[in-house]
């Protein structure tokens, strides 16, 4: 246990500002990932030909592309996309993105396409009847979305989610490859370091583990908040 002390002997303190950064780029990747949800789940039930088929081709390239490829699209394509506005008002410099912001948006995209997905299925599971009530009592669009559908959305989305999130999860490790520092990243420099690999990587397992099995007790609170009186 003494590799896992805290303090200069130890790789302890290392490891859990690993843990508070992969929490934290799950969660903003999963935020933006609602965005892009948001966006794209009503174009995929538009009945307008042309928004339909951004929506289909959103969740159909995201979801067929790996999600390794489109952090190195995002890291190495997104820099040399602001080098390239950059050179047209006259600076040549080489510009790097903060890997956080890298890792988290490429991740959100990845995240909003399955729950694009999700959010499609919950919203046609909705009863009709629903929908005509809120047109006959006259509410706008945009109230009776967000004080009677979503509501009912979430409700059906939330056992879903838990799947998204899982995934959002076990991707974070995917952007070590930008230099970004969690779990998986400081796993590998304290393998390379005590050249205990097997421990090191077994560890992180288990921090992954019990990340996912302390989300997953949240999740279900929140699954049975929304299914009170069903």
């Amino acid at each position: 246990m003494e590799l896992l002390a805290f303090g200069k002997t130890g790789w302890g303190d290392e490891l859990f500002i690993a843990t508070l950064m992969t929490v934290a780029v799950s969660i903003t990747a999963m935020f933006i990932g609602f965005l892009f949800a948001l966006i794209f789940t009503p174009l995929k039930l538009s009945k307008n030909k042309f928004f339909n088929l951004i929506g289909n081709s959103y969740t159909t390239i995201i979801r067929g592309v790996p999600e390794l490829l489109v952090i190195y699209l995002f890291f190495f394509g997104g820099s040399g996309a602001v080098m390239y506005v950059a050179s047209i008002f006259g600076y040549n410099e080489y510009i790097e993105i903060n890997a956080f912001i890298t890792g988290s948006f490429a991740i959100g995209i990845i995240s909003g396409a399955y729950s694009t997905e999700v959010f499609r299925g919950a919203i046609q599971s909705i009863d009709k009847g629903q929908f005509e009530a809120s047109q006959v009592l006259g509410l706008k669009r945009f109230v009776y979305f967000f004080r009677v559908i979503m509501p009912q959305m979430l409700r059906l989305a939330i056992p879903n989610l838990s799947n998204v999130w899982q995934i959002t999860l076990k991707d974070t490790s995917l952007i070590s490859v930008t230099g970004l520092v969690e779990i998986m990243r400081q796993s590998y420099i304290a393998a390379g370091s005590t050249r205990d690999p097997l421990f090191f990587y077994s560890f992180a397992a288990v921090l992954y583990l019990l990340l996912t099995y302390l989300s997953m007790k949240l999740i279900n609170r929140l699954e049975i908040k929304y299914s009170r009186g069903f």
